[in-house]
């Protein structure tokens, strides 16, 4: 149990009373938004820090483990080791093995040489073969794959321990949590219920308080006009009311604020043609085992596609092959035109620690950022993304992993494209954020092609899914994770063999080979000089009439008018469709007769 905690970092406070009870077998958890100090209440309950002040009371004999969000191993000759590490006297050692295997680990490996997700799986096998009375968990589901992360459910669900979650995975949380402890403004607020009521419940309770300030705010207005008005001349006998004016502006400063919101905007480039991406047969292998075998796919503009799978199954490999990055060993793919992608790494790796924030956003080029078309001061680009103004010289390697997190989406976010590549987009990000970055990807009128292992945030954002089913087999489903799992009629392990009951929503079966080209004409040698420059063309007439249709009174106005633009309107984009087609069948026999 934890009463009264305060603690300070040099600046403002960033505990002011926070409160903590765990009862035997409770399942809670812990939410607020990053940098809001849940990670440093968790190490407090756990003994692993001690605040500034405060009580802090464990039952007598009550056993309890941590697990951080970046596990050391440091230390360790093996996993295994590293595990058992982990066991109080008189502990089952076969318990240490047993989760070990479970997780697809021998035991025998070297810490140094592990994987994130492996050294993961390796720290949850620690704090779980001890079977504590309570387990504490700072982010369980980071760098864990869809079947790690049902596994861990599962074991969970069957564990006799108290568990106290901080996770960033909405469906984790429903799945597990009974109890949820808000944690804002240094306090927390307690809801006796699980993850799925807590929103509700935060919503009301926000608009409750903003009422609230409101109304204190009113009445501050109304002393301040008495104050001004005649508070000379009654003096003495309204010492009382002054006072009272000092009381109710003591009281506004103490009040929290509601901390600001992500502000995420996209900045959008030329319209892409309507076939954004045609793969055909494609295989790639390293080494004897493939990791796609014979796949393809056609994706259109505004399709938001997201692979699942397996850590090592190959999802990054085929969205490198599929957005040009990587060739395949066999088959074709061919991008659409007027493409302008921007992609975000799974590892942040494109951030340079050394460079400072501001620099990253500008580019190292003075204090403007383009966003939209529109030249913006970098400070106030930086506030839509709630970062500090005084954080403008801090370099990104002294930022948390939440804000390296929103570092990378602003950069991201200021560039134009009509095509967003999203590797593991909603690492370290929080639960506010995550809405608003989904919010946004249901409003761009692009197309997004996106690696997550967050069912939730599939199945708000994904129009199909395209899942690894074993032996180098990829399937694509229409919907989401949900109508995925719907529609195979299990979870998301492989399968040994594609079922015939189960077919690509949007192409069904593999490519026939193609005969070989042998040359092109000159009709079709012109024909793929001039027929870009009509794309061009098109493009810019259904921009056009899109301008027109937007006038919210045109259909008043002149209805007949209306009508034509928008008959005008579909004939132009099936114009523009029919041309693409032609274009890209070209540009594919073109590549053939030159590879011939």
């Amino acid at each position: 149990m934890l009463r009264d905690i305060h603690l300070t970092f040099g600046g403002p406070p960033l505990l002011e009373g926070a409160e903590l009870m765990v009862s035997a077998g409770e399942r809670l958890c812990l939410v607020g938004r990053n940098g809001s100090g849940k990670s440093t209440l968790l190490r407090i309950a756990a003994g692993l820090m001690e605040p500034d002040s405060g009580e802090r009371y464990v039952d007598p004999g009550a056993t309890m483990r941590y697990l951080a969000q970046e596990p050391d191993l440091s230390g360790y000759d093996t996993a295994r080791a590293f595990v058992e590490a982990g066991l109080a006297p008189g502990d089952d050692p076969h318990q240490a093995s047993m989760l070990l295997e479970k997780l697809g680990l021998s035991g025998d490996e070297e810490p140094s040489c592990l994987s994130g997700g492996e050294a993961r799986r390796c720290a949850l096998a620690q704090v779980l073969a001890a079977r504590p009375d309570i387990l504490f968990l700072d982010e369980p589901t980071n760098h864990l794959d869809l079947l790690a992360i049902s596994w861990l459910e599962g074991e969970l669900a069957r564990q006799r321990s108290a568990l106290v979650l901080i996770s960033h995975d909405r469906r984790f949380l429903e799945t597990l949590s009974r109890t949820t402890v808000w944690l804002i403004g240094g306090i927390t607020r307690r809801l006796d219920r699980g993850f799925n009521q807590f929103e509700s419940w935060r919503d009301t309770v926000l608009e409750q308080e903003g009422s609230a300030r409101h109304e204190l705010n009113r009445k501050i207005a109304v002393e301040m006009d008495w104050l001004h008005k005649g508070v000379t001349a009654r003096r003495k006998r309204n010492q009382g009311r002054l006072r009272a004016l000092h009381a109710l502006r003591t009281e506004r400063q103490q009040q929290r604020q509601v901390p600001g919101t992500v502000k995420l905007t996209t900045t959008e480039s030329a319209i892409s043609g309507k076939r954004v991406i045609e793969a055909v047969g494609i295989s790639k292998s390293f080494g004897e085992a493939p990791l796609i075998d014979n796949f393809s796919i056609r994706v259109q503009r505004g399709d938001r596609v997201a692979l699942i799978g397996p850590n090592g199954a190959g999802k990054t490999t085929l969205l490198n092959i599929l957005t040009g990055g990587l060739k395949p060993d066999a088959g074709w793919i061919k991008l659409g035109t007027v493409l302008q992608m921007v992609t975000i790494d799974q590892r942040r790796d494109s951030l340079d620690a050394a460079t400072s924030l501001s620099d990253t956003l500008t580019g190292g080029r003075g204090d403007q950022v383009m966003v939209g078309g529109e030249s913006r001061h970098v400070i106030s680009y930086m506030k839509d993304f709630l970062f500090l103004p005084e954080q403008a010289r801090t370099a990104v390697g002294a930022l948390s992993g939440g804000e390296r997190g929103r570092l990378i989406l602003a950069r991201a976010l200021a560039r134009p494209s009509n095509l967003l590549v999203l590797d593991e987009p909603t690492n370290d990000l929080d639960l506010e954020t995550l809405d608003l970055l989904q919010e946004m990807l249901a409003n761009y009128d692009g197309t997004v092609l996106l690696v997550s292992h967050d069912r939730d945030f599939l199945d708000r954002v994904a129009t199909s899914v395209i899942a690894w089913e074993g032996d180098g087999q990829w399937i694509e489903y229409a919907g989401g994770y949900s109508d995925m799992i719907a529609q195979r009629g299990r979870g998301v392990e492989a399968k040994s063999t594609p079922s015939g009951a189960i077919r690509k929503l949007k192409r069904t079966g593999k490519a026939s080979p193609k005969p070989p080209a042998t040359r092109l004409s000159f009709k079709e040698k012109h024909a793929l000089e001039t027929l870009p420059r009509e794309i061009k063309k098109l493009q810019a007439d259904i921009a056009k009439w899109h301008r027109k249709l937007a006038d919210p009174e045109l259909f008043t106005r002149d209805p007949r008018t209306f009508n034509a633009l928008a008959d005008t309107l579909a004939k132009t984009e099936e114009a523009l469709a029919a041309i693409e087609e032609r274009w890209l069948a070209l540009e594919i026999k073109r590549e053939e007769v030159e590879g011939a």
